[in-house]
């Protein structure tokens, strides 16, 4: 709105007189089996459908709440449940956007279109954006719940753009200053990344971007998170991103000093045990039978026999490591649950661990469940692995290949050794001296990579198939 005052209009005779421009109308949504029907062919072509690989049978709206409406958008947010072929049905949250006419940056979000109006996804949309960030300041009210943080002061009227990489989640940038995630698919219950950046913050961890709201709402009688607020880190690199340079200069160069990463992997050692002890703090520790962790561990190995190639072979020596660690009880407590080198980023200060929900194949009580934070530690082994092997994989078969992944895997030994160093001299204890345990973390997480890998990137299932081969051959 222009600031400057505005001109008296000249007069005018009767003759003069124009007729009043009609009042513009928001569009018309559509009905809700017109949503449902458009859904079903778009959800599959999300990054975020987490049900790739299984058809679409139907999709039913759960709940449709109109959150805000203008001359020329209607924002409404859905809750719909998909039916799924030879699957459990599974449940997603689609803001979606109504106007009568969108413009080629919205071409590629449109869901639906009908006489008048244009369905797509609204968090393509700033203007979308913007009505749940201001959501989220003002305090809106209705069945979505918008709650701030006491004391946050969330400004309102601030942009908002879609963050490029999209995964299980989508998160936007509002005003550059606050990341806003919404979790697409919605489990019943309290989102542990909610719950534990509440405890975080109560403990003052510097390893964490501060939080600031959340949205929830009541679905099956049960309090559940649909998204939440936190500062955006600005300034910060991916852990994976800043990891996959190191290798590449070192397998370019041909030495080990030219990515040398030991320097950040023992500080990202030093903070993931900072935010573990910080945990413990505030939620306390527990603990549990290591039966029970083992049982678990070979209960999802036995699970992949029939999808993973070859890990039938493996087998005796695979039970043989996961019996190795069932000889004592196991510390527990509130852990990250999914922790990887994408779920750290680097700053100039620090490191921070983000995306605190768990695995997400799990359901909301069993992430929210205390583990032994070695699950943590063996993630980012795991990880470290990955980043290197990554890089030589797809070389072809010769002797220059042999040569880079020596090179890599001395590369992952050393950064492997610094990040245990940094984590024991924070903790004050060393993963290490419970290393049959460690190693049966690992253990469960390959297997878990060779699953994802042989469903999805069969050319990748060498990379977790050489670590169980390395694993229980000691």
């Amino acid at each position: 709105m222009s600031s400057s005052t505005p001109s008296a209009p000249e007069p005018s005779t009767p003759a003069e007189s124009a007729t009043p421009e009609p009042e513009a109308t928001a569009p018309a949504s559509p009905t809700d089996a017109e949503l449902a029907a458009a859904l079903g062919p778009w959800l599959p072509g999300q990054r975020w459908f987490s049900a790739k690989g299984h058809t679409v049978t139907g999709v039913d709206v759960l709940a449709r709440e109109t959150l805000a409406t203008t001359a020329d958008l209607t924002v409404v947010h859905l809750l719909v449940e998909v039916h799924l072929e030879g699957a459990d049905s599974q449940m997603f949250q689609v803001p979606v956007g109504v106007r009568t006419e969108v413009d080629e940056d919205l071409e590629s979000a449109v869901l639906l279109r009908t006489d008048g109006a244009v369905v797509y996804d609204g968090l393509r949309d700033p203007a979308v954006i913007g009505v749940l960030s201001d959501l989220l300041a003002t305090g809106g009210t209705g069945d979505v719940r918008f709650l701030a943080v006491p004391g946050a002061d969330l400004p309102t009227g601030l942009p908002g753009r879609v963050l490029g990489a999209e995964q299980s989640n989508t998160s936007v940038i509002v005003g550059d200053r606050f990341l806003l995630k919404l979790f697409r698919r919605v489990a019943v219950g309290v989102n542990p990344d909610v719950e534990l950046h509440q405890a975080l913050g109560r403990a003052e961890s510097a390893h964490v971007a501060t939080l600031r709201g959340w949205i929830e709402a009541d679905v099956r009688h049960d309090e559940t998170t649909l998204g939440m607020m936190q500062d955006f880190v600005s300034g910060a690199s991916e852990g994976w991103t800043a990891a996959l340079e190191a290798v590449d200069a070192v397998l370019a160069a041909g030495d080990l000093g030219a990515g040398d990463f030991t320097g950040e992997a023992r500080s990202l050692g030093g903070a993931v045990a900072s935010v573990h002890r910080d945990l413990a703090r505030v939620l306390g520790t527990s603990i549990a039978p290591a039966a029970e962790t083992t049982a678990a561990i070979s209960a999802r190995v036995e699970s992949a026999l029939p999808v993973v190639e070859g890990l039938d072979a493996a087998l005796p020596r695979v039970r043989a490591l996961i019996e190795a660690a069932g000889e004592a009880a196991v510390d527990t407590q509130r852990i990250h649950g999914d922790l990887h080198l994408g779920q750290v980023l680097r700053t100039p200060e620090r490191w921070v661990l983000i995306d605190f929900e768990g695995e997400p194949s799990r359901s909301v009580e069993e992430r929210r469940t205390p583990d032994s934070p070695l699950r943590d530690v063996a993630g980012m082994v795991r990880s470290v692995d990955y980043a290197a092997m990554s890089r030589v994989v797809d070389l072809p078969e010769d002797s220059a290949r042999a040569a880079a992944e020596r090179l890599a895997r001395e590369w992952v030994d050393r950064t492997v050794t610094a990040f245990l160093d940094g984590y024991a001299a924070e903790a004050g204890r060393d993963p290490r001296d419970t290393l049959a345990l460690l190693r049966a973390y690992e253990l469960d997480k390959a297997v878990y990579e060779a699953v994802y890998e042989a469903r999805n990137r069969p050319g990748w299932l060498s990379i977790p198939m050489h670590a169980i081969e390395r694993l229980v051959d000691g």
